[in-house]
């Protein structure tokens, strides 16, 4: 992605006021973001907003110095149980059965259940008994607020390079259609900033420049050469340069941008200074 990637912006909003912030924010990383994502042409679709969920594991130093227990031990043992790990094949009566350990937590009570040592009678030291377990917030970098009704969860799409930004944002707007009826009910997705809007007001500007200039230029050229005839070599020069120059450009994959308008616009009264010199002499 370029700096110039962001392409299309969304909110995630609740209308019935029964889901919290946390819940918007989990339904968008875990749902919306990724769905969104598989889109041609995305690069990336950024999360703001809302809470994001953690495991919060907050440590007693004097309960964990008690069992004579580091802080790093603690950090490698929560690491090591939350993860899947292969056993082997058994074969019974011709068929085989893949043997596995399903280790991923799944609530505060199987954290607090990892056990992180042993006494010196054996016994297992759980993690509950040198720290308290809970759900919480992650560390909040912003929120992200919407038309002054309050805070909401949203998400940012931003571009691969070198794509059409109008083709990528028709295509994330296909897929809303698709992922909005899985949304809860009452939930919705708000278009917050869609750039095509200003991708077809500044060409159809563009567009109207064009014709102006050129009906403009042409009025200029029979007042100043006072022969209509001889007026016309000049004034249909004028759209076939335009035309032309858009072969090369569809050739070499250039889209239609404001730049190249833009250049097009300016060069509408150096197009006609040739052919109005021919005619003159002629």
């Amino acid at each position: 992605a370029t700096g110039v990637g962001w392409v299309y912006t969304y909110a995630l909003v609740d209308e019935t006021g029964q889901y919290d912030l946390a819940y918007l924010r989990t339904l968008q990383d875990w749902y919306v973001r990724y769905s969104l994502a598989s889109v041609g042409g995305v690069a990336e679709v950024a999360s703001i907003g809302g809470f994001v969920k953690q495991y919060q594991v907050n440590i007693d130093s004097r309960r964990m110095s008690s069992f004579g227990i580091s802080i790093q031990a603690v950090m490698e043992k929560i690491k090591r149980s939350n993860n899947d790990v292969e056993g082997r094949l058994l074969e019974f009566g011709g068929r085989e059965y893949m043997v596995r350990g399903r280790g991923y937590i799944k609530s505060v009570a199987d954290i607090q259940k990892i056990a992180v040592g042993t006494n010196e009678r054996g016994t297992p030291i759980l993690l509950r008994d040198v720290a308290d377990v809970s759900l919480g917030p992650e560390i909040r970098r912003g929120i992200v607020e919407l038309d002054g009704k309050g805070e909401v969860v949203g998400g940012i799409v931003v571009m691969r390079f070198g794509e059409n930004a109008l083709d990528v944002i028709d295509r994330v707007k296909e897929k809303i259609k698709e992922v909005e009826p899985g949304l809860p009910k009452g939930v919705k997705i708000v278009p917050t900033y869609d750039r095509s809007e200003l991708i077809h007001l500044s060409i159809e500007n563009l567009q109207k420049t064009l014709i102006e200039e050129m009906v403009v230029v042409s009025l200029v050229i029979i007042i100043f050469l006072l022969h209509f005839r001889s007026a016309l070599v000049p004034i249909f020069a004028l759209p076939i340069a335009v035309i032309a120059s858009f072969i090369p450009m569809y050739l070499l994959r250039i889209t239609s941008n404001i730049m190249s308008l833009g250049g097009i616009a300016l060069a509408i009264g150096v197009l006609v200074d040739a052919s109005i010199v021919m005619v003159e002499n002629a």
